[in-house]
């Protein structure tokens, strides 16, 4: 079981973009299709409110060239319903993602597992006769080493949220949107 992204296409990069939109139905599918119809795989994509409830905030992480990735940012900023975009720099951004793993655990395997769940410093959140299911939220390349670890025991099960990010500092990228004066900022 490969638990790292899909390989980058060569001379790709990997490119985490925040997308404010507008809270309404279809958006998420409209930004979607336009990935699709670049033919731009998504690694990840996460979608939810933000301190605005009528705002949300969708991440979206892929391996894209500069220029198409730019040219997906000008469509992006065409269709109906986005309010900004932006290019996280990794070096300036909190980037998480959250993983459910359950894993085969029983009396015999099941101490070494609770020692890499010890040394990761994740949290076990249900306990079964031949099974431990573990929580673990980080970067995305903390998870991968514990998913590496966890292989050799046997992953029964494997639920992965897909990175959230924000920008470090004290500003908020909903503070760059017409209307935000309404927040008080």
């Amino acid at each position: 079981m490969a638990t790292n992204y899909p390989a980058s296409q060569p001379g790709s990069q990997r490119h985490t973009l925040s997308v404010l939109v507008e809270n309404r139905p279809g958006v998420l599918a409209r930004i979607a299709g336009l990935f699709a119809r670049r033919a731009f795989n998504i690694n990840s994509l996460s979608v939810s409110p933000t301190e605005r409830p009528d705002i949300s905030r969708v991440t979206v992480t892929a391996d894209v060239d500069e220029v198409p990735l730019e040219q997906i940012i000008k469509q992006l900023n065409k269709l109906l319903h986005v309010l900004k975009i932006v290019d996280l720099d990794p070096s300036t951004t909190v980037e998480r993602e959250l993983v459910l793993i359950k894993v085969a655990a029983n009396e015999e395997t099941r101490s070494d597992v609770l020692e890499i769940v010890n040394l990761f410093r994740v949290r076990v959140v249900d306990v079964n006769t031949e099974s431990l299911t573990i929580e673990a939220t980080g970067a995305s390349g903390k998870l991968d080493a514990l998913l590496g670890l966890l292989e050799h025991y046997g992953i029964i099960e494997l639920v992965r949220s897909g990175a959230v990010a924000m920008t470090r500092g004290p500003r908020a990228l909903s503070e760059k949107v017409i209307g935000s004066e309404i927040t008080g900022r």
